[in-house]
């Protein structure tokens, strides 16, 4: 494991007996990044020649577990830095809490960051007063933080996962939602439906719900535009459709360029695969391609892609430190491609 470095007086997470167990039992690809806290849904950014990691800070509440996610009780966000894979790793302070943002009620869930004209941007979604998940941002001169929250969130947003991606031109997209839990299937309108399906929209044999996508304004805090579909192909270019669990879109986009084209990744969900799609514009359409990572120890998959002197990263998390599905631990592997541009699966078990 990597040396790390708490602050703030984080406890230690203890695992119990039969996590304990079943860790001894099973060879991971890697380990996790740190161990003072437990921390998920990595997003991973290179700034100034260091690694800059902006994970969700799981904590141990007392909501029982269901499939819209309610356990994950996240209420405030730790950002880690290293100055390459496999150094010191550094737990910076509290960099933004729910308690600071005027609009949000709580679950601080998966965010992003970003850069422009020397500022950085952190882009989160927490649930409003309504219980609608919504995405706000956040400002700071420091990569670590604090963050001053905007006192309300953007405008036209909804859903999970933000994920913001720059392109060479210096312009900004974000890529954003998830379905369950995550609502996208009760704001198909974008207006949210406190009464739609808990799920998806319950027709397989249709096309499957798809992430959005929207243009950045010029000073990164709203959208430049109404967010439309990432339309997610099959070799034939034919939608993927709800039923096919294996390949659809569940949560965790994640956008980045590699060798002039864009990949568009993310989390199939309950069948616990990252996927990928290839395509020629940061608007899509996207190919897909195939699975990023097997299913790790735990249920859920979030992941960031980075480059890093001349190397690929893929950043994900697992739940090795507590066997529990609530309490999980970033981590990070080398990513390979081949040479036709397709990525290399990756086994995080050692078999």
């Amino acid at each position: 494991m990597a040396a790390c470095n708490g602050t703030g007086g984080a406890p230690e997470p203890t695992a119990s007996a039969d996590s304990t167990q079943a860790a001894a039992d099973k060879k991971y690809l890697s380990q996790p990044l740190v161990s003072e806290i437990y921390t998920a849904d990595p997003s991973a950014h290179v700034w100034n020649g260091k690694i800059y990691i902006y994970p969700s800070h799981d904590i141990d509440g007392p909501t029982p577990e269901d499939d819209l996610g309610s356990h994950f009780e996240m209420r405030d966000y730790r950002v880690l830095s290293m100055d390459d894979v496999g150094g010191k790793v550094t737990i910076g302070p509290v960099a933004l809490d729910v308690k600071q943002v005027p609009w949000a009620s709580k679950q601080m869930w998966a965010p992003d960051a970003a850069f422009k004209n020397g500022t950085y941007y952190l882009y989160f979604p927490a649930k409003d007063k309504e219980g609608a998940f919504r995405i706000g941002v956040a400002t700071s001169k420091d990569p670590m933080g604090p963050f001053k929250p905007q006192p309300q969130p953007i405008k036209g947003s909804y859903s999970i996962d933000p994920a913001v991606f720059t392109d060479d031109d210096g312009q900004s997209y974000m890529y954003f939602g998830g379905i369950w839990g995550g609502q996208l299937q009760r704001n198909v309108n974008g207006k949210y439906d406190p009464e739609g399906s808990k799920t998806d929209l319950q027709a397989d044999d249709k096309p499957a719900l798809l992430p959005r996508v929207a243009r950045m304004s010029g000073d990164m805090l709203e959208f430049a535009e109404t967010p439309r579909e990432v339309k997610i192909v099959d070799d034939k270019g034919k939608l993927l459709l709800g039923g096919d669990h294996d390949r659809r879109f569940f949560e965790a986009a994640w956008m980045h360029k590699y060798k002039g084209k864009y990949y568009f990744s993310y989390s199939t969900g309950d069948t616990h695969y990252l996927a990928y799609g290839i395509g020629d514009s940061p608007y899509g359409p996207f190919t897909y391609k195939g699975r990023i990572l097997e299913p790790v120890e735990g249920w859920t998959t979030h992941h960031s892609i980075v480059e890093k002197d001349g190397k690929w990263w893929l950043f994900y998390a697992d739940s090795q430190l507590s066997g529990q599905t609530r309490l999980r631990n970033v981590k990070v592997t080398q990513l390979h491609y081949n040479e036709d541009g397709t990525i290399k699966t990756i086994d995080p078990f050692v078999r």
